[in-house]
């Protein structure tokens, strides 16, 4: 027991110390190299409400692919582990190295090719010209297309390879599905991703994502899945590392490359934790995210216009309100561990 919990610990402060190690260099080239954002969102956006919260001025000279703070500091953890197993063969270094084909070959590698997918993103917003740059409704469509498309490769994987062809219903036994699994997992990864509007409020994504990751390296310790509790460790300790200087004033935004990563690996543990459908618990602040950006359009569109929050995503409608940014963020914080221990607890007595 003692070691399993060093199996997580230990690699967990290691992707936070050495993301707060990189940061520094990193930052140094995010800004020598200017990348961030050429256009603003209000070249688009009329309503006073949004302008009222929104500093042009700020995103405009901040950083817009922080989210490499946590992708490399867990790529340089996974590694660093792995090879120290290799050179100081002994009982302890291979406890400690947790790339495993079973449980976490197909995370860490969603992870870094997510992330890269977002990163090209993101270079086409800084250094890009013409519609692509402006975020065209047509460069999002061809984006939804390639998380569909990699996320249709995962579901296959998972069908084909680790054999999950059920889903654990809370209290209620499984429901087969068969090769269904695989848009089922479709289905699950564009819902997650959907809720990456969340990247709207100085350490706002920080603070949540790495409270959900927190939660599903405790799922995973409760299902002996050791190797990713691990791994979900390292990604909250490397989440908590870029929050570290994204807390206001943000040094950086999180970016596609943050976003895309996580929200795809948050998917991808989900289901190897058997715990998909508790998910929306666990999330609950994306899903809410996601929901109030659904409704404000729906509602656009079917009531002549008519607007249900000043503005969406909810958070942004809260500050429209008068709530100071810092306020929002820390209790979506508070919310989220709330919902974070309920769903752990769901998890560990339904099964």
């Amino acid at each position: 027991m003692f070691l399993n919990l060093l199996k997580i610990f230990i690699p967990t402060t290691l992707a936070f110390f050495i993301g707060l190690a990189i940061t520094p260099i990193a930052t140094h080239f995010f800004y020598k190299y200017k990348m961030w954002k050429r256009y603003s969102r209000n070249e688009n956006v009329t309503t006073e409400d949004f302008k009222k919260i929104h500093n042009e001025t700020e995103e405009l000279k901040t950083p817009r692919v922080g989210g490499m703070i946590v992708w490399v500091s867990v790529f340089l953890v996974t590694f660093l582990l792995y090879f120290f197993a290799i050179i100081f063969p002994s009982d302890f270094s291979q406890k400690m190295s947790f790339l495993s084909r079973a449980q976490t070959f197909i995370p860490f590698f969603t992870l870094i090719l997510g992330s890269l997918i977002g990163f090209w993103d993101d270079l086409i917003q800084i250094y890009g010209k013409g519609k692509f740059a402006h975020d065209d409704r047509a460069w999002r469509k061809w984006k939804i297309i390639l998380i569909f498309l990699l996320s249709f490769l995962i579901g296959l994987w998972f069908f084909l390879k680790l054999g999950i062809i059920s889903v654990h219903v809370p209290f209620g036994g499984e429901i087969y599905l068969g090769s269904l699994i695989i848009p089922f997992f479709v289905l699950v990864a564009l819902a997650t991703f959907s809720g990456g509007v969340i990247d709207g409020i100085d350490g706002l994504s920080g603070g949540v994502f790495s409270i959900i990751f927190a939660s599903y390296a405790v799922i995973a310790y409760a299902n002996n899945q050791m190797d990713i509790a691990a791994f979900s460790g390292i990604m909250a300790g490397a989440t908590l590392a870029f929050l570290w200087f994204n807390i206001p004033p943000a040094r950086f935004y999180m970016g596609e490359t943050g976003i895309m990563g996580l929200t795809l690996v948050l998917s991808v543990l989900a289901f190897l934790t058997d715990s998909v459908l508790i998910l929306p618990i666990i999330a609950m602040p994306l899903v809410i995210t996601s929901l109030s950006v659904i409704l404000q359009l729906g509602s656009k569109k079917f009531r002549n216009g008519k607007r249900i929050f000043k503005l969406a995503p909810i958070h942004h409608h809260f500050e429209a309100i008068g709530w100071p940014s810092y306020k929002v963020t820390m209790r979506y914080w508070i919310f989220s561990v709330v919902f974070a221990i309920l769903g752990i607890i769901l998890v560990i007595i339904s099964r």
